[in-house]
């Protein structure tokens, strides 16, 4: 199909300028032609290459876009718009969003800081997490596909996911796997499942943010731009140089998430893209193993093993993208920093663990909020530090006897006048799905009047909220109220020393 002319009217849309013309389609600017109503937001058209020597896979992509964008929903994508008649003039009309792609970073020729590297990083792994929530998985992550909106007070606004030609929805026949019957997706970034044929995985999309979270901070592809099938295969069973033989100045915690991303079985990287970017936006939680560490190539022993696996591999179709996201939860308990007593406690810590089931994929955050007056004193920076320490000692003490091999715990000290909202907002920020939290001990009459924070909570948060009832084994409960009846009362109780403090250790017996 020949290139529209500025200034002409197809189906009520005035032509402007061409911004980009690649090897699928032409994208214009447009406007409603005069008369029309005004959307509130700039457009652009998408219109696909139809020459005699383009392949099928052109029109088959368009059709899988023109389903898919009509359907997702957010900020992380373009608003949908119209689309035009495949037998007429095919094209499709969306949001025109101001901004730069990830390519414009790598473009710099600048060695990139690790905290604008984590800033994108987190800014991709929370657009690709939106829409797995939308069951659609991208399957052609790359620079010239992710685009970073203008923040006047960033440098990094929020991504925004484009060109889902090559995408696959849950609910949708796969017209690409029906039609092509072959590895689909750009060289340097496909999946090794995808090489194989299999689509539809969401750990997919994750292995493409890593690829780019090597190319940010090395300047170089994994697996180079390979062009044959061979050259694909190879990503199977082969390991990329770990980064930080490339760039010493990385820390180990990064280099560990990177690579986690690139492991060639789908089941050994993030299970979803909440997990990478939580593990992002909280380097200090993020658990360094060997492959953090380690500066050595993979040995041709270890890669021979995986070629042999690799090679009697049957890859199992993927589940629903928010059906497997739900499988691995990422699960908030609010431990109170003062006034608790043994029965909440040992209530939290129970309800904690029939949310996280036997999922060793399920994360744990354990979250406390403490008032910004308590290190408001004289003595700030070393008050702060001995307070964080202590209360952190506490959470994993108490945390303790739900360690189950596989899983991942972290904890968290927060500060705020506003507890509920410090709780909701950490919430929102990392794609918490449970909510734990103990039940306000105010009677009925009081919560009318008095706006309890479990209440708040539950009132607004983004996801699913369990309010725990305090209780305790039959047997143990009438010798533990006259106990924690006066215990945490006030502020001298925050001095205690949480290795000795019976509060969270093991002393109640059922609750190690």
């Amino acid at each position: 199909m020949k290139l529209l002319t500025n200034g002409s009217v197809l189906d009520g849309f005035t032509i402007e300028d061409c911004i980009h013309s690649g090897g699928m389609a032409h994208i214009y600017r447009v406007s409603y032609a005069e008369g029309s109503h005004d959307p509130g937001f700039s457009m652009a058209m998408k219109v696909p290459r139809m020459t005699s020597g383009d392949g099928a896979e052109n029109i088959v992509s368009f059709e899988v876009e023109c389903h898919i964008m009509q359907v997702l929903t957010g900020p992380f994508v373009p608003r949908f718009v119209a689309a035009g008649d495949l037998e007429r003039v095919p094209y499709l009309v969306m949001e025109y969003i101001e901004g730069h792609t990830l390519g414009h970073w790598l473009d710099s020729n600048q060695v990139l800081s690790v905290d604008l590297i984590i800033r994108l990083g987190t800014a991709m792994a929370r657009a690709v997490h939106a829409l797995h929530l939308q069951n659609t998985v991208h399957l052609d992550l790359k620079p010239e596909n992710v685009l970073f909106r203008h923040d006047v007070l960033h440098e990094v606004g929020a991504a925004v996911l484009l060109d889902f030609g090559l995408s696959h929805h849950a609910h949708y026949p796969d017209l690409l796997a029906e039609q092509l019957r072959k590895a689909v997706g750009s060289p340097a970034w496909i999946a090794p499942e995808q090489v194989v044929g299999v689509r539809g995985d969401p750990r997919s999309d994750i292995f493409a943010v890593g690829v780019m979270l090597y190319q940010l901070c090395t300047g170089e592809l994994p697996f180079g731009t390979p062009q044959t099938n061979a050259g694909l295969r190879q990503r199977l069973w082969v390991d990329p140089v770990p980064p930080r033989k490339l760039r010493a100045d990385l820390p180990a915690w990064f280099q560990e998430v990177v690579l986690r991303c690139l492991e060639p079985e789908a089941a050994k990287r993030y299970p979803s893209a909440a997990h990478l970017a939580f593990d992002l936006s909280h380097p200090a939680q993020v658990h360094v193993s060997e492959r953090g560490t380690n500066t050595k190539p993979t040995t041709f022993r270890t890669h021979f093993k995986r070629w042999i696996k690799a090679a009697g591999m049957h890859y199992q179709p993927s589940p629903v993208p928010s059906q497997q996201i739900s499988e691995v939860p990422i699960v908030m308990v609010a431990i109170p920093y003062k006034d608790v007593t043994d029965a909440t406690l040992y209530s939290l810590r129970q309800a904690v663990a029939r949310a996280l089931g036997s999922r060793p994929g399920a994360r744990l955050a354990c979250v406390t909020v403490i008032p910004s007056s308590m290190t408001s004193s004289t003595e700030e920076e070393r008050s702060e530090t001995n307070l964080h320490r202590r209360y952190l000692a506490q959470l994993h003490q108490w945390a303790q006897p739900l360690d189950h091999p596989g899983r991942q715990t972290s904890c968290h000290v927060l500060e705020s006048g506003d507890v509920a909202q410090a709780l909701l907002d950490y919430a929102q920020g990392n794609h918490v799905n449970v909510i734990v939290l103990g039940a306000a001990t105010h009677g009925l009459k009081t919560q009318r009047f008095i706006a309890t924070v479990p209440i708040k909570v539950a009132m607004d948060a983004p996801c699913t909220v369990i309010l725990v009832k305090q209780e305790l084994p039959f047997e143990q409960l009438g010798q533990r109220q006259a106990q924690t009846s006066d215990r945490y009362s006030d502020a001298d109780a925050e001095s205690t020393n949480a290795a000795t403090s019976p509060l969270y250790g093991d002393d109640l017996g059922p609750l190690g």
